[in-house]
This record gives C-alpha cells, sequence and structure tokens, in this order.
C-alpha cells in the first residue's frame, strides 16, 4: 500500500490582478466609450475594435494551455522540473468500476497523483473518495457537476460551482483543494477572481493522451510519451474514459505501461501539492 505523503506547507495564491491581456481590454472599453462621446460618427470603429476584443478574449478562454487570461500551470515549476519530476493528474472521477483499480496500479509501482474530482460524484462516492486521499494521493476541484457549458457562466454562477466543489471535497474527505481544472480546460476572464477568492491555482497540462475519446490504448500512450521530460504535467480520466477493443477502460491498460517507462526514465512521479 502507498504510503502517506508528508504534508506540504502550500504558499497562497496571489490577490487578483488583471492579466495584461485584461487590462489592456478594460482600457479599450473606456477607450471606446470616451471616443463615441466625443466623435460620434467613430461608433463603427469602436464597436470593431470591441468585437475583435472580444473575440481574442474568446479564443484565449478556449486554448487550455493559454495564460492571457491569468496564471496557469502547464508545467510543474523549475525546481520541480530540475528533480526529473512529473504530475500524473487523473479526472472526471471517482468512478466506482474504474478507479479502485487505478488506485491498484499506481500502489504497485508506490506511485501518487492529483486525481482532479467532481463534486457531485465525491458527494455519490464518498468513500471512494477517501480510499484517495488514504493511499496518499491529492483529490483537487474539478468542478461540481462537470458542465459542459461551464465556460459560458458568469462570475456568480462560476463561483458557485467551484465553492460547492471545495465543500464537498472537503467535507468527504477532511482535505480541501488546493488546485482547479476547468472541465475540458475552457474558462472565461471571470475564472481567475474567483479562483482568486477561493485560494485556488488553475492547472492544465503538458499532454494529454486523449483517452475518453481514443480506445487506441497505444495511441493514448504515444501521446503522452512523446518528447516526455521532467516538468511534465500528464492527464488521463478515470471517469469518461473510453473503451479499449476488449472493453477495458483504456486508462487501465496505458497507465501501467505509463508507469514502467516513467520508472526506466528516473522520472519520478509527484502530486501538483507536492511540487510546491
Amino acid at each position: 500500500m502507498t504510503q502517506h505523503s508528508p504534508a506540504h506547507v502550500l504558499r497562497p495564491p496571489q490577490r487578483w490582478a488583471p492579466s495584461p491581456l485584461l487590462f489592456a481590454s478594460g482600457a479599450l472599453h473606456a477607450g471606446a466609450d470616451v471616443a463615441t462621446l466625443v466623435r460620434p460618427h467613430a461608433w463603427p470603429w469602436a464597436l470593431g475594435a470591441l468585437v475583435l476584443n472580444h473575440a481574442v478574449l474568446t479564443a484565449a478562454g478556449l486554448w487550455p494551455k493559454s495564460r492571457l487570461l491569468g496564471p496557469n500551470w502547464t508545467h510543474l515549476p523549475a525546481a520541480s522540473a530540475g528533480r526529473d519530476e512529473v504530475a500524473i493528474t487523473i479526472d472526471d472521477g471517482p468512478d466506482p468500476h474504474v478507479t479502485p483499480q487505478v488506485l491498484r496500479q499506481l500502489a504497485a509501482h508506490n506511485v501518487r497523483a492529483s486525481f482532479f474530482c467532481v463534486g457531485e460524484r465525491v458527494e455519490r462516492y464518498p468513500e471512494l473518495a477517501q480510499e484517495i486521499v488514504r493511499r496518499g494521493h491529492a483529490i483537487e476541484n474539478h468542478s461540481q457537476r462537470h458542465r459542459h457549458l461551464f465556460s459560458l457562466l458568469g462570475p456568480g454562477a462560476m463561483h458557485a460551482e467551484l465553492a460547492q466543489a471545495q465543500d464537498s471535497i472537503a467535507r468527504a474527505t477532511g482535505s480541501t483543494p488546493s488546485f482547479f481544472r476547468a472541465p475540458a480546460g475552457l474558462r472565461n476572464p471571470f475564472l481567475e477572481p474567483v479562483l482568486c477568492r477561493l485560494q485556488l491555482r488553475l492547472a492544465s497540462w503538458t499532454r494529454r493522451g486523449f483517452d475518453t475519446v481514443s480506445g487506441d490504448a497505444n495511441s493514448v500512450y504515444r501521446r503522452l510519451t512523446r518528447s516526455l521530460r521532467g516538468g511534465d504535467i500528464l492527464l488521463l480520466h478515470d471517469g469518461n474514459a473510453a473503451s479499449a477493443p476488449g472493453g477495458t477502460p483504456v486508462i487501465l491498460e496505458v497507465l501501467p505501461r505509463l508507469l514502467e517507462t516513467l520508472a526506466v526514465r528516473r522520472l519520478q512521479p509527484v502530486t501538483l501539492r507536492a511540487a510546491l
């Protein structure tokens, strides 16, 4: 059985300050208002500039690895990368059929992972969530309901989704998440202020296997291991996992090979919290 990891003192996220893109967007909106008051005939140009600005903001939110809207972990910190550490992150669970098998595979290699869990699934399977934590893994916030329209929520609804998931996970496990991953990695400019209020950090990934859509274990494995190096954050799924041709959730065919590869390459898996 995997031993518990030592406690880590987490530095609180910085207070929210608009990113350069958001600061420029605010200035542009103010400038457009002034321009249309001073020169009303210039409103088509002002409108065009605002439409273009909103298109850029939307594109930034649709790019999971973007830092244009605020801080975003796409790699582990430099010190962690220098120690040849990598992070295995597992999304969309817990799943009563898949997660216990994932935990056994991780325990067989004495490896710890970060599970980005959905709050309502933690409420449904609290014993399984407790087992994840008991084995020394970290449970992080993947929203309360994993809504497909998460990136369209306003600040109030977005705060409610994250805060409810924080409460669901903390009540079930006694552990409060330190990281958040947006459903499908999609977000909008309202997210970063919400994260700061809840003392959460946004984490995406370095490489993903697309194991929710591909049942080809070889393809998933290659996507995760191609140019693999220290500092990488890897993404797999125990919830919503695609099935391999034999009906096995593809993560269960990929994970043992991945863990063996990490051992051969002398890369040390750690939780995101441990990387701090």
